[in-house]
């Protein structure tokens, strides 16, 4: 009776499994396989109750022809649950695997007629209560290989899962493979004749979901699936680094490779500074713990990562872990960028602003203050410029004028650069220059300029500049010049040489007012 009792419940707690289930986590993956896994179980351990409870051969012959209509299928189910829950996709040839059980149901239903399944079979009264000997057959012999092969490629996958699992999946699948060892180990002592005559599967189902149950109701299996954070955590564009308290890493996704490419499954459970030895930068970033920006270089391309932290605590408000999330800012850099430059660029010549050539230098000439140096600003426009746009019309006028920026450009050094002041109106800054390196190169612009062409509707038309600059050398925190100052004397040194006939450089000098070269 007691055995009974043990199958009864065995099929009690596999039909409240799978409505339990059906309620809590009916979309959830490896959740359909387990229903159907949970109701044959349920079907098989109620069959097999009732054969223990019968005394006729015929009863007994009948019941088990039920258990043979559900049990050959449950380790194809329990197979592809694992599946499911490990995240692998279970494709049309993988339901091939149905023949075997299909094939064992008939050759039993039909065993009368062959004895392939059974070889015979008749009732053993010599123990508490009749039991079914049964002599089995090369079917059954096949039926059983297929059983642990099943079993045993599910343990294999819940394993292959374990290693690069969280904790909380790694619960999940020991109380998983607990679960399935269980039929296994029963079916073993089985079929080797070590269980007197009493069928061990049934009952060492009732073990196996007593394991799967706590995992269920506990630490919600399904709900918390590795396939779930599979398709959440790396579907992620974000790249997430998971530390414990001890900065050891538990968990990453695929896009924390691009942050990190030297990252593998094999640095889980390493600490994150032995596996940043070769990144010193990032690894003082992380560190730090504080929210900052990082600049990688992937392809040859540079990408700008947003590093977030964001503490795990448990239940008893204590930190367990860090999450870093390093979010991909490149796009918005690069349009922070473009807008800086169109903000600071002009549309048409493609130099600089006024506004944003004025913040520069008065940077750099705050800079050359501070530590002595000199510097010097030319200031130069288009000679007739008017007369230009009057004669040939404003295209023609644009178009000289970038051709002339153009020309200036390819002139200037690194550390030089220029702005538009204004219409045809230019302004260079040549720091660390003396005056007179200033007029030569001012007047190897001017020469450049005057031997252009500028063709236009089939036109040459032959532009000159006019040059004024300005200098001052700054000795240690002197004060007396500023910038300003220096634009105003380079202008008037601008319109002096305009006064000299055009096409020429004039130089500021404050004794002798203006000198022209």
């Amino acid at each position: 009776m007691t055995h009974i009792l043990v199958v009864t419940l065995a099929g009690i707690i596999s039909l409240f499994l799978s409505l339990y289930i059906r309620v809590k986590a009916k979309d959830a993956p490896g959740v359909k396989p387990y229903i159907l896994v949970t109701i044959l179980s349920s079907i098989f351990t109620f069959a097999y109750a009732f054969e223990l409870a019968s005394s006729t051969l015929k009863e007994m012959k009948f019941w088990l022809g039920v258990e043979y209509l559900a049990m050959p299928f449950i380790p194809v189910f329990v197979l592809f649950m694992c599946m499911e829950y490990v995240g692998r996709k279970i494709k049309t040839w993988n339901y091939a695997i149905f023949i075997i059980p299909i094939t064992t149901i008939f050759m039993m239903q039909t065993n009368d007629l062959h004895h392939l399944y059974y070889k015979s079979m008749k009732i053993n009264r010599d123990g508490p209560f009749p039991l079914l000997e049964l002599e089995w057959g090369p079917w059954f012999n096949v039926h059983a290989i297929f059983l642990f092969l099943c079993l045993t490629i599910s343990v294999f996958l819940l394993l292959k899962e374990y290693r690069k699992s969280l904790f909380l999946f790694r619960m999940q699948t020991l109380l998983m493979v607990a679960g399935f060892i269980t039929p296994i180990i029963a079916n073993y002592f089985y079929l080797n004749d070590w269980s007197e005559g009493i069928d061990l599967g049934p009952i060492s189902l009732s073990i196996a979901f007593t394991f799967h149950g706590i995992a269920l109701i506990s630490l919600q299996m399904f709900n918390v699936a590795p396939i779930a954070r599979d398709s959440v955590f790396e579907s992620m564009k974000e790249g997430v680094l998971v530390l414990n308290q001890n900065k050891v890493i538990v968990d990453y996704n695929k896009a924390a490779l691009i942050v990190i490419p030297t990252l593998s499954s094999h640095h889980i459970g390493k600490a994150i500074a032995e596996v940043l030895d070769e990144n010193p930068k990032l690894k003082e970033r992380l560190d730090e713990e504080i929210e900052s920006d990082y600049t990688s270089l992937l392809d040859e391309q540079v990408i700008h990562f947003r590093i977030n932290f964001t503490e795990v605590m448990n239940k008893s408000g204590l930190q367990v872990g860090k999450i870093i999330t390093f979010i991909n800012v490149t796009e918005k850099v690069q349009m922070e960028e473009k807008l800086k430059q169109l903000a600071s660029i002009d549309g048409l010549t493609q130099v600089l602003n006024r506004t944003f050539f004025m913040n520069k230098t008065e940077v750099v000439f705050d800079d050359i203050s501070i530590d002595g140096g000199s510097i010097s600003i030319v200031m130069f426009d288009i000679d007739h410029f008017k007369r230009v746009n009057d004669t040939y019309g404003h295209e023609a006028g644009d178009i000289i004028l970038t051709r002339i920026t153009s020309i200036v450009k390819e002139k200037l050094r690194f550390e030089d650069y220029m702005g538009r002041y204004g219409g045809e109106e230019f302004i260079i800054c040549m720091p660390d220059t003396s005056l007179m390196e200033a007029a030569n190169r001012a007047n190897i612009i001017r020469q450049a300029v005057a031997e252009s062409l500028v063709v236009f509707n089939k036109e040459e038309i032959e532009v000159t500049s006019s040059f004024g600059i300005s200098h001052a050398l700054l000795e240690v925190g002197e004060d007396r010049y500023s910038i300003q100052q220096l634009i105003r004397e380079a202008d008037q040194a601008l319109y002096a040489a305009k006064n000299k006939g055009r096409n020429c450089v004039a130089l500021y000098n404050a004794d002798e007012l203006l000198l022209q070269i």
